[in-house]
């Protein structure tokens, strides 16, 4: 007599499970989201005859999955005039959709005077203004990234804030504008203050002569990052824009895997 009545569970059971996979089936994917890259050398992509020189923008690309359309359009030199008079910031509004991201991390070559790309700072300022604006006028959204920090010590070895003036002014437009914020000069210099003056060498384009092909003669520069320090660099964008942006920490590669290797390591 139990049976009969077993039978019957079973086949409520069984119809429920084929119920939920043809709901399932019905769930649309994700449409796809495009995050636009602008910024300079620190962020650019590079060509081969420049290993292992790396903007950080290569290595936030592979933790993002295939949803995401990854447009880096960073440039070496750049600042935030020379990138619009190049042509480079149009490329972006003409191809911006509503609900795409903008990434934008100037200063480096905006601060330094003797630069031909130097702005002062209230151009820098309207500048990254103009951004905000005609991002937000084609609906999409605008991320603001202090600049990232350079190699630099002082004779106790403290981390120098070689960006102040220009990563001040980054904050008080996002605050001005409320405009999403990834304080990357502040973190960066935590992360380099932890490897140390001599430690932090392995994140720069530091080589040795005869080390590399493509530096015959060695190579001691820090500003630009090497495979590692470039990693460590997307970490932290990534890690900030996963707090900001439920839409893009639900399209990060193995989400509970990536946060386990937090830029706070050495």
């Amino acid at each position: 007599m139990k049976k009969p009545r077993q039978s019957k569970i079973y086949r409520f059971s069984l119809a429920i499970i084929m119920l939920g996979g043809i709901t399932l089936s019905f769930i649309p994917p994700k449409k796809k989201l495009t995050i636009f890259l602008a910024g300079d050398s620190t962020m650019a992509d590079k060509k081969v005859s420049a290993y292992p020189e790396t903007g950080w923008g290569m290595s936030f690309k592979n933790f993002l999955d295939s949803t995401v359309v990854i447009i880096n359009k960073a440039q070496n030199g750049r600042s935030t005039r020379t990138f619009i008079t190049d042509g480079l910031w149009k490329q972006i509004t003409d191809n911006l959709n509503a609900e795409d991201y903008v990434l934008i991390q100037f200063g480096h070559n905006d601060e330094v005077p003797t630069k031909k790309s130097a702005t002062r700072e209230t151009e820098f300022k309207n500048n990254l203004i103009l951004y905000i604006d005609q991002t937000r006028s084609k609906k999409a959204i605008p991320v603001l990234i202090t600049p990232v920090t350079r190699r630099s010590f002082d004779s106790t070895g403290t981390v120098t804030d070689t960006h102040a003036r220009y990563a001040r002014i980054v904050r008080d437009v996002a605050l001005e504008k409320h405009v999403q914020l990834i304080d990357l000069d502040q973190e960066s210099m935590e992360l380099v203050q932890r490897f140390g003056p001599e430690g932090s060498k392995c994140l720069y384009n530091y080589l040795e002569p005869g080390e590399n092909p493509n530096y015959p003669d060695g190579k001691k520069d820090d500003t630009h990052f090497n495979e590692l320090g470039a990693r460590k660099m997307a970490e932290i964008v990534l890690t900030d824009l996963r707090r900001l942006s439920p839409e893009i920490n639900s399209r990060v590669v193995g989400s509970d895997r990536v946060l386990t290797r937090l830029h706070y390591e050495k």
